[in-house]
């Protein structure tokens, strides 16, 4: 059986696994714990080590907390705060140290190892003083890496400012934004970088343009691109964004077994050939219209 292979992340001192498995369909109430317990496991048992959640993904937190209860110093856990605290205005200094503790306590654990403020703009960072916020819980030890999760000029900003220790964005095969323009800075200041959205929304399962759904952006952009690679998609996407340039672990969401074998499965496969990875790389430049990193 092959295992995912682990890798540095950053600065930080600790290795995360090249996939990762995001967390928020776990945490919806009509899939079973049984299933979320198997799935879990599974995960873990194939080398599966980072663990993405957040606090809006519900039952998700509590879930990872029983299952981490007797391996916690060999998991790396990943959570996002900033909102939905009772009594306490979102995106403020209290918003952050209260939703840490919150965290802490959801899954019984004394430390978190990567918090990430949840996609809001970088001048809600500096103005309200949530990096400051983040960084005393730091200082108190009760998170190991301080992040900021976004896209745009915002993630270039939170790059440069200094107070993060890593970082998460969109990297998949319609959304390279990130890729192009802002990962290097951050493999500069040696940041741990986790891509999400790896699939591109699985765009790929509409034959038709799906309005106002999550995957029609991505869906457009890769009719624009008008490639035809003679490869599945999902192993296309998972092999580009898993190995792309800086990227320390792609993290894939499912809450389906099948799902997450195929991902480890395809990431297993190795990198895509350069002639591929290039094609992709040069279509979206000649391609891009003003394609922002999608929030």
């Amino acid at each position: 059986m092959l295992k995912v292979p682990a890798r540095d992340f950053g600065s930080t001192g600790f290795k995360v696994s090249a996939v990762g498995l995001g967390c928020g369909q776990i945490g919806h109430h009509d899939v079973p714990d049984s299933q979320v317990e198997t799935l879990l496991n599974y995960a873990y048992e194939n080398g599966i080590t980072l663990f993405d959640t957040a606090r809006g993904y519900g039952l998700s937190e509590e879930r990872l907390g029983r299952f981490i209860k007797d391996k916690r110093d060999r998991i790396i856990l990943s959570t996002k705060v900033g909102y939905g605290i009772e009594g306490v205005p979102d995106w403020t200094f209290r918003a952050i140290t209260d939703g840490v503790d919150e965290a802490l306590k959801r899954m019984n654990t004394d430390y978190i190892d990567i918090v990430h403020l949840h996609s809001c703009s970088f001048d809600l960072v500096e103005n309200n003083g949530l990096a400051e916020a983040l960084l005393r819980t730091k200082h108190e030890g009760k998170i190991r890496a301080a992040a900021y999760s976004g896209e745009n000029e915002d993630l270039s900003r939170a790059i440069k400012s200094g107070f993060f220790d890593s970082i998460q964005t969109s990297v998949n095969i319609t959304d390279q934004r990130s890729l192009l323009h802002y990962l290097s800075l951050a493999e500069i200041e040696n940041m741990g970088i986790i891509a999400k959205r790896p699939l591109a929304n699985v765009f790929w399962k509409h034959k038709d343009r799906p309005y106002n759904e999550y995957s029609e952006t991505y869906w457009l952009r890769w009719k624009e691109m008008n490639l035809n690679i003679d490869m599945d998609m999902n192993e296309l996407a998972t092999r580009f964004s898993v190995f792309a340039k800086g990227v320390s672990s792609a993290i894939t969401g499912t809450s389906k077994m099948e799902h997450l074998q195929k991902n480890i499965e395809n990431a297993n496969k190795g990198s895509l050939p350069e002639e591929i990875t290039n094609l992709l790389i040069e279509t979206f430049k000649a391609k891009d219209n003003n394609w922002r990193g999608d929030t």
